[in-house]
């Protein structure tokens, strides 16, 4: 079966994704768009699919535990619950320390540096997004199975819980 099939075979996506209020830090108006944009790209294109799970579509329900736990509540769009599942954030601290690192280095040089230069900043911080998705992929390859997309997104939204404005 290919990838495409294990995800349009039986409904495996998200059609709803909410995160919980208390578990997000304080942001500015920037930060609250990116969040607002890594949902909607999330929802319109996503391959979700709990492994024990035969039947989606599902609602997803993010929230911070203890700052340092990811808990991802699962029910089905009927509301039935399909599971919690809890990923430690820990092996992630670096990859998103550094994500935030280069991502202010990539709004810097856009004031003053070359395209070639902010080019090469971008190229890295696409790298490092990249490395937080398959790190994230592999973390739940026990329990879900997504998408690489559906990853990047995932991991966009892990770097929000984390995010303090500047």
């Amino acid at each position: 079966m290919s990838e495409e099939e294990i995800y349009t075979d039986h409904d495996h996506y998200i059609v709803e994704l909410n995160i919980d209020s208390d578990s997000l830090p304080v942001t500015n108006v920037e930060m609250q768009h990116e969040r607002r944009v890594a949902i909607f790209d999330l929802l319109e294109a996503n391959g979700f699919r709990p492994l024990e799970s035969e039947r989606g579509p599902y609602l997803v329900d993010l929230s911070l535990q203890d700052g340092q736990r990811l808990v991802m509540d699962v029910k089905r769009s009927t509301g039935t619950e399909v599971g919690k599942y809890t990923l430690s954030l820990t092996p992630f601290r670096r990859i998103v320390k550094d994500y935030f690192l280069i991502c202010e280095s990539y709004h810097n040089a856009i004031r003053t540096a070359t395209s070639a230069q902010i080019e090469a900043i971008d190229m890295g911080r696409r790298g490092l997004h990249n490395e937080g998705s398959r790190l994230l992929t592999d973390s739940l390859r026990n329990s879900i199975d997504v998408d690489f997309n559906t990853s990047r997104r995932i991991f966009t939204l892990i770097c929000s819980l984390h995010r303090r404005p500047s």
